[in-house]
């Protein structure tokens, strides 16, 4: 029996039993936040459980503060935003660990004709997955994501700046311990560290199935945030919070398989076939996708030239200062990590776009570029993320022309917002100057 078949029969013991009284129907909108109905479960067995459970399609196409975005192709004005349709998926069931009796579920999105959303990052994703499997690969990804901690005013929550200090971490109890206790019943966190920034932390996730590796980063966010909440504090995936400190990343670890076997395995102590050109892929793509990875003008801020946040197209091996870090293990453990993307991704999308590169290194037999070659500079804004994700063909062919579309609407209206405010530093440097 998988996990999924686990996770399903589970679900339907808890409501058969009357265990939980409340199922939260949670799906992700552009930005990787949880959105959702919480439904007493005498409701959740009704008839709304096989159709879905109706919500505004105008809030898959809004931007970062809400703003739903007319040019967007799913959310549709002239129509009057009718409903789109969370149908929850059982397998995804999880109780939940802060609120004994609920649980939740992850939901598809079908629009009002039935169909599934071409926009929803879930969806993004599974196309890519289905565009894989077509190729003969199953794909599998961990993410490493990093957040800070803050008092609830937003100041920091510590004056340490020491990555692996477990005497920081330990100062983060008891919060920290219910990361890597109970929090493991609902996402599977593999460990727990400091990073660099003052309360700043980074939860490692078990590699998985790539859509289910998916779901847990949605998930792990939604519960860093709440569990921070309910101890009186903040907890903020946003990519640079604060001048002259640490950026908070999403690394992905991925890797593909071919009837159950490692694709990625070394082959005479160097990179796979599949692995060459799955990193040929991402290498070329890198400029495309950067988008899917840095979703909003602070994710820019993040990418510093010194940094581990990387700044050009590049690859290597076990070196923190590329974009495309190759690691040849053993041959199930043999992975590729991307570097790129922020802590402010939306996951489905981040590993969408990713995986979508390699499809296309794998379809057009890519080879990775020389690593003492010139690599290509990436996106310094997100004005210059939109520009190429827009004009990156091949991979909006498989990510869907719709989704990068959309997406870019979304990126396009945050740059227009930014670039028309005008700010203290300007009124600082210019106001007396000028």
């Amino acid at each position: 029996m998988t996990d999924r078949q686990r996770s399903d029969r589970t679900l339907a013991e808890a409501l058969a039993e009357g265990t939980v009284h409340e199922i939260e129907v949670a799906w992700a909108d552009p930005y990787g936040r949880a959105q959702g109905k919480r439904v007493p479960a005498a409701r959740y067995q009704g008839p709304a459980a096989g159709r879905g459970f109706a919500f505004c399609d105008g809030s898959l196409a809004w931007n970062a503060v809400g703003e739903v975005q007319e040019a967007a192709l799913l959310g549709d004005p002239a129509g009057g935003y009718p409903d789109a349709y969370a149908v929850p998926d059982p397998a995804t069931y999880r109780p939940l660990p802060w609120r004994p009796g609920a649980g939740q579920v992850i939901a598809d999105i079908v629009d009002h004709h039935g169909e599934p959303a071409r926009t929803s990052p879930r969806a993004v994703l599974r196309r890519v997955l289905d565009r894989l499997a077509g190729l003969g690969y199953t794909a599998r990804a961990a993410l490493e994501l990093e957040f800070y901690l803050l008092r609830a005013d937003g100041s920091p929550l510590q004056d340490g700046l020491h990555a692996y200090s477990l005497e920081l971490a330990n100062e983060l109890d008891p919060l920290l311990g219910r990361f890597t206790g109970e929090l493991t019943g609902f996402v599977p966190v593999e460990g727990a560290l400091t990073e660099y920034g003052p309360g700043q932390v980074e939860l490692n996730l078990a590699h998985q199935e790539a859509l289910t590796a998916a779901d847990d980063a949605f998930r792990l966010r939604y519960a860093v945030k709440e569990l921070a909440r309910r101890q009186g504090l903040l907890a903020t995936f946003m990519a640079k919070p604060f001048n002259g400190h640490s950026g908070s990343s999403a690394h992905i670890h991925l890797s593909l398989w071919r009837d159950g076997t490692p694709a990625f395995a070394p082959e005479e102590g160097r990179e796979s076939k599949a692995a060459r050109a799955a990193i040929g892929g991402l290498v070329r793509h890198l400029p495309g996708l950067t988008l899917f990875g840095a979703p909003t003008v602070n994710s820019y801020k993040r990418y510093e030239p010194g940094g581990f946040a990387p700044v050009r197209a590049d690859w290597g091996g076990d070196d923190r200062r590329v974009a495309v870090r190759s690691l040849l293990e053993t041959p199930a453990a043999s992975r590729i990590e991307l570097r790129t993307p922020a802590a402010d991704a939306n996951p489905y999308l981040a590993l969408a776009a990713a995986l979508g590169a390699v499809a296309v290194g794998l379809e057009d037999g890519l080879e990775p570029p020389d690593p003492r070659d010139p690599a290509a500079a990436l996106p310094a804004t997100l004005a210059e993320a939109v520009t190429a994700a827009r004009a990156d063909e091949r991979l909006a062919e498989v990510l869907g022309r719709d989704a990068v579309h959309d997406h870019a609407v979304l990126a396009a209206s945050e740059w227009q917002a930014y670039t028309s405010q005008v700010t203290g530093w300007e009124t600082d440097r210019y106001l007396r100057y000028a």
